[in-house]
């Protein structure tokens, strides 16, 4: 008699709180860790066609480097859709004006380009210094023993 692994059920599913500071760190190498999160590839339970990622809280998105001369060369461009709509602006000029763009448009050419990525998008949220609304989510269980 074969025994078959079950598959993995959307009410199965158990999404986690991640905070991660940005100070000092490289964009690339944590929006790989970001994406991956919000994924939910580190999980046991991971399967593509379901939402299995977790919540993840970025601080200190307007501290983070970039190697090389990205600063000066790396562009964002978009277009309104109207003739003369196209804009371009350099990553210093866009971390200037909102620096969780930075982090959020490096981390959505990291997730699959499907149905399910504006879902894993929405449990991103990202902050330029250190303060956020989300303190609550992260009490340390030592904290919660002692109260």
């Amino acid at each position: 008699m074969k025994k078959q692994t079950p598959s993995t059920k959307q009410s199965e599913i158990k999404h986690e709180w991640h905070m991660i500071d940005l100070k000092d760190q490289v964009l690339g190498r944590v929006s790989t860790d970001i994406a991956h999160k919000l994924m939910g590839k580190g999980k046991s339970n991971f399967v593509r066609n379901l939402d299995c990622g977790d919540y993840v809280v970025v601080t200190n998105a307007k501290e983070i480097k970039v190697t090389g001369k990205k600063e000066q060369n790396k562009m964002y461009y978009r277009h309104s859709g109207y003739p003369g709509g196209f804009k371009a602006e350099s990553l210093r000029e866009l971390r200037a004006r909102k620096p969780e763009e930075v982090i959020r448009h490096a981390v959505k050419g990291m997730l699959p380009q499907n149905r399910l990525r504006d879902r894993m998008l929405k449990r991103l949220f990202i902050f330029a210094g250190e303060e956020h609304t989300y303190a609550d989510k992260f009490k340390s269980k030592k904290e919660e023993v002692i109260s």
